[in-house]
């Protein structure tokens, strides 16, 4: 993990980096590394045009990034989008997320979605664009390995790293 580069950009006004480079590096140490072999930086910033963009993956396919956040809000859209429940997360519907539901989401679900975005779909395109998992193929990726992660007891002192329970 000592090669994944991290990088943090202050946000602006009242926008808060949920989550940190420690929280990523246990999320990375959970997962087999043939997974993650790709990433070469994790940046943390503040481009998230609104409240539209969580996180994404660079045209390279190598780095990762998060955008800063205001320090409150609800995730109900994103869920929606992606068929998933707010409670699966520790949060519920139609109310603001509670802190730790927020990192959970962040951490399980956009985290692990953009580490599918580095997993090659068809070595043999020409187009660098189509040798990747797009959308739906990512998204399957972060629910099947989120299902997986929180199907055992992860012993840590936050609880973030847990389904809530």
């Amino acid at each position: 993990m000592s090669r994944i580069q991290f990088s943090i950009v202050p946000p602006k006004g009242d926008r808060v980096h949920h989550i940190n480079q420690a929280d990523v590096e246990v999320v990375l140490s959970r997962l087999p590394e043939v997974l993650w072999r790709r990433l070469r930086g994790v940046h943390f910033n503040d481009r998230a045009w609104g409240n539209r963009v969580l996180g994404y993956v660079n045209r390279g396919r190598h780095d990762v990034a998060f955008c800063a956040l205001p320090p409150s809000f609800s995730l109900n859209r994103c869920c929606r989008k992606h068929r998933l429940s707010p409670a699966e997360f520790g949060a519920e519907f139609g109310r603001k997320w509670p802190k730790l539901a927020i990192r959970r989401f962040l951490l399980y679900d956009v985290l692990l979605h953009e580490i599918g975005h580095l997993q090659v779909y068809d070595e043999r395109r020409r187009s660098r664009r189509l040798r990747f998992y797009h959308e739906k193929l990512a998204q399957e990726f972060a629910d099947c390995w989120r299902r997986r992660l929180w199907a055992v007891q992860f012993n840590h002192a936050d609880p973030v790293h847990n389904a809530p329970g």
